[in-house]
């Protein structure tokens, strides 16, 4: 029978129709099907791609299929629905998935067109959201990467909805972004934001600022309608996940970068007493520069002189960074600079050293305080300092081949920690999966409640009409009881409902018991899901 591409090719706003709108005796069109069942108190009628449910015309304890050509045949109500379309929306649970281009799978040009400014992150929420199989979403758009995680009720046609969204938002054809885009689904894409907010998928091995603009995504979505449980939740837990591995795991710790290793390499030579009162004197203020003067405010550094040919870029410098004090110092003062200096970062292009023997033999010795030595960090190629200073008395040199060796190990140190990293990731992906899995018994727990207060109001009111006039204390104290009674004989069967991982009870023996309480009180979950999805995206689009 044809019924599933004739549910599958209709839109989702065109699924819900109310149940008045069909007449069980009429006759359907010659191209339709109808099919009804009388076990149940509903019949469901499916007519190109329109689903509704009516009471029973007749009784049968079979699904009776009635086709183009008058023939009728019977079949199972179980095998009925296993192959309607309807079961991929009630049965499976919505799909999440995540389609990203990365820095690792596609060219900054097309990132830049795909780029989504911050405030602009409700509107394409929603957006996303008013596609016909999307329920929720979120996006993290950074340098780096453009990644649109969503909940999904169908896995095909939402990568397919979103990446024409993409398409149209960017101004790219569909095929260029398929060509650099990755897919992953449900415990994949888990897995891939929690590794993301960790900092395990950044280039810089467990950087921090990851962790920072995963927040951000939270808590600029958070009220947005279609930041929903799945997603909201979803990325509080890699939050958490981001945290827990820099705590555990120290993996941000150690340079990883020659202008990290350069501040991390003077901070180790340095007493810790030093740290704040070493003076600090930066010859050149270009890129590597700039990265120099970020690290060591990272560290805590509030003031630095810096030697330049021009004021120009050094004024730059000012405007980025707020905070510190830099002063500037033309390039015909850099000795009497360096002789007030304890510590000095060479990052110029200057093809010759700046610094011989018989530059430095005359400068004044630093203080005892910051440990004897004039420490000089060459982060340049070719070398700003030349190989024979080290030699001096109160002098020590690195260049760049020494703070390789600080990188490499740091880094082997690095991959290390993301090992352990990944264990945790292992096992907050089963606290994650399972505080998921638990949400499929949420629609059963809604229908017992309402179908236990339905019983509750209807006995009270009979109550209170049979005790005739009774003051507002009586009837609240009525009242009271008759909610305490519900409360307590839902307390064992709700809590048989609940699954967090966190007792010994399966993820089978809940569903068990929300198949086994669908049944005995006649819940019809499943197709309640069904429409209050329907309506849902009714709504949205209205």
């Amino acid at each position: 029978m044809a019924v599933s591409s004739a549910f599958a090719g209709a839109k989702l706003e065109t699924l819900f129709l109310s149940n008045a709108t069909a007449t069980p005796t009429s006759s359907p069109p010659t191209s339709h099907f109808q099919i009804g069942v009388s076990s149940k108190p509903r019949r469901t009628l499916i007519q190109r791609g329109i689903v509704r449910c009516e009471a029973p015309s007749a009784a049968s304890s079979d699904v009776v299929v009635e086709n183009s050509s008058g023939n009728a045949s019977s079949i199972s109500a179980l095998e009925q629905l296993k192959t309607s379309a309807a079961d991929r929306y009630t049965k499976e649970k919505s799909s999440i998935i995540v389609i990203g281009l990365s820095i690792h799978t596609c060219p900054v040009e097309m990132r830049e067109k795909l780029a989504i400014p911050e405030a602009e992150w409700p509107r394409a929420i929603k957006e996303l959201c008013a596609l016909n199989h999307i329920e929720e979403a979120a996006v993290l758009s950074t340098c780096n990467r453009m990644e649109i995680y969503v909940v999904a009720l169908s896995q095909h046609r939402g990568v397919k909805e979103v990446t024409e969204w993409m398409s149209k938002t960017g101004g790219i054809p569909v095929s260029e972004i398929s060509d650099h885009r990755f897919l992953l689904y449900n415990s994949d894409a888990t897995r891939h934001i929690f590794q993301v907010s960790a900092g395990l998928d950044s280039l810089v091995l467990g950087e921090g600022q990851i962790l920072s603009q995963v927040k951000q995504v939270a808590k600029v979505s958070q009220g947005v309608a279609g930041f929903g449980r799945n997603i909201s939740g979803l990325f509080k837990h890699a939050i958490m996940v981001g945290k827990r591995v820099r705590t555990e795991t120290k993996i941000a710790e150690g340079a990883v970068s020659v202008s990290s290793a350069a501040v991390e390499l003077a901070l180790m030579k340095l007493p810790h007493s030093a740290h704040s009162a070493a003076r600090v004197l930066l010859i050149g203020a270009g890129k590597m520069g700039k990265l120099v003067i970020k690290h060591l405010v990272s560290k805590g550094c509030t003031k630095m002189v810096v030697v330049n040919r021009s004021v120009e870029r050094v004024d730059a410098l000012r405007d980025e960074f707020k905070d510190i004090e830099i002063v500037y110092k033309p390039l015909d003062e850099m000795m009497s600079s360096a002789a007030e200096a304890d510590v000095i970062f060479t990052s110029t292009s200057s093809e010759t050293p700046l610094f011989f023997k018989e530059n430095v033999i005359d400068l004044p010795p630093v203080s005892e305080t910051v440990g004897g030595n004039r420490l000089f960090i060459d982060i340049s190629v070719p070398r700003n300092v030349g190989s024979c200073v080290k030699d001096l008395e109160g002098t020590k040199a690195y260049n760049v081949d020494d703070l390789k060796e600080v990188v490499a190990a740091n880094r082997e140190d690095r991959l290390r920690k993301a090992m352990e990293a990944q264990k945790i990731i292992d096992e907050e992906l089963k606290l994650f999966e399972a505080w998921r899995d638990s949400l499929e018994t949420v629609p059963t727990i809604r229908k017992l409640r309402a179908y236990a207060e339905q019983i509750r109001t209807s006995d009270l009111e009979k109550c209170l009409a049979k005790m005739g006039d009774v003051n507002n204390n009586t009837r609240k104290a009525v009242e009271v009881l008759s909610r305490g009674i519900v409360n307590k004989l839902l307390h064992g069967p709700l809590q048989h409902l609940r699954y967090d991982g966190s007792d010994d009870r399966t993820l089978d023996e809940t569903l068990e018991n929300m198949h086994a309480l669908n049944r005995m009180f006649n819940l019809e979950t499943e197709i309640s899901v069904l429409e209050e999805k329907i309506r849902a995206k009714v709504e949205q689009q209205k």
